[in-house]
């Protein structure tokens, strides 16, 4: 099991309106509290941009998280675009929304909380300059044509800022352009390490020197950059909120994975003559063939399942900085 009390990262940062120190901080969840999961399919029935394998795959990772992680049908909410549904389970942008708004509301320390997308994601120009590219990520409601999209910013708005320290989400978007979708500072390469600031450059120096100073181990670079965030943030009376705001990341315990990089594609595919999503295929197989992995192993394993047949490399990110050989739980 992870650690269970709360976990720092850096030097202390400033003082705080109270008079004490400022250190970003997280607490990892245990899981042992209650379960939730929002899982959506859309398969774009009847349209220009239809897709095979997402009903099956919210369908399939139903089953899955009941198996290995014991949520009951109560725990669950099901968005798919078939006709068996009625109209408050189909995915369009408002059901898809409230249904988010339901998976974090009344969050607790030490809760699991399951979110799962198989359907289209794209791009759009990014309007408050949070992205490195120039772009923010997104999902397309089976609606999106009348409703509109969601953008990955009102995804971490939703699902992430609310969560209390110490509460698991755990994140899968079987989606194209979806490496950031949930907009997590923190993002792993195959040997467990931050590879990159992702959604922190366009955040400022002070974020990045922050970010950058805690992968290489250089306190130096942390304190220069606490200097500049905080010295451009001197008026704000909460130095924490402050600090999450600008570097997306949150006390919680949220983990993110994607089907591929914000720039390439995640397939849609068959497997064994049914329609799966390449990336959903991948993270149960994986699982289902060893239970008992790290994160850093299951990134592993699920790239190894994929490398042969497809181009897209599924990707594994976080809120805080975390240790990747830790036992993956949901």
């Amino acid at each position: 099991m992870p650690p269970a009390q709360a976990q720092t990262w850096g030097p202390p940062m400033g003082q705080t309106p109270g008079g004490g120190q400022f250190q970003p901080s997280f607490m990892y969840s245990q899981c042992n509290g209650r379960k939730k999961a929002l899982l959506i399919g859309i398969n774009y029935v009847g349209t220009n941009q239809a897709l095979e394998g997402c009903q099956n795959d919210a369908n399939n990772m139903k089953k899955f998280i009941q198996k290995h992680y014991n949520y009951q049908d109560a725990d669950v909410v099901m968005l798919t675009d078939d006709r068996k549904r009625r109209p408050e389970e189909q995915p369009n942008r408002a059901n898809i929304l409230r249904g988010m708004q339901w998976l974090v509301r009344n969050a607790q320390p030490n809760d699991s909380l399951f979110f799962h997308y198989s359907g289209h994601g794209g791009l759009t120009k990014d309007l408050d300059g949070d992205e490195e590219d120039g772009f923010d990520e997104v999902i397309y409601p089976m609606d999106f044509e009348e409703a509109g999209h969601i953008v990955d910013d009102e995804m971490h708005d939703i699902m992430v800022k609310p969560l209390p320290a110490g509460c698991r989400l755990t994140a899968i978007f079987d989606s194209c352009h979806s490496g950031s979708a949930l907009d997590l500072p923190f993002v792993y390469s195959t040997e467990g390490k931050i590879k990159e600031p992702n959604v922190l450059a366009a955040a400022g120096t002070g974020v990045m020197g922050i970010v950058k100073g805690y992968a290489s181990h250089d306190y130096g670079s942390m304190l220069k950059g606490a200097t500049a965030l905080f010295g451009a943030a001197s008026g704000k009376q909460n130095k924490a909120e402050e600090f999450s705001r600008r570097t997306k990341s949150s006390p919680a315990d949220v983990i993110s994975w994607s089907g591929c990089k914000d720039s390439q594609t995640s397939a849609d595919t068959q497997v064994a003559g049914k329609g799966t999503g390449a990336m959903s295929w991948a993270f149960m197989e994986s699982l289902n063939r060893n239970p008992q992995q790290s994160y850093q192993q299951l990134l592993v394993s699920i790239r190894a399942l994929l490398r042969d047949k497809y181009s897209q490399r599924p990707q594994l990110s976080s809120s805080h900085p975390m240790d990747t050989s830790i036992l993956f739980i949901a």
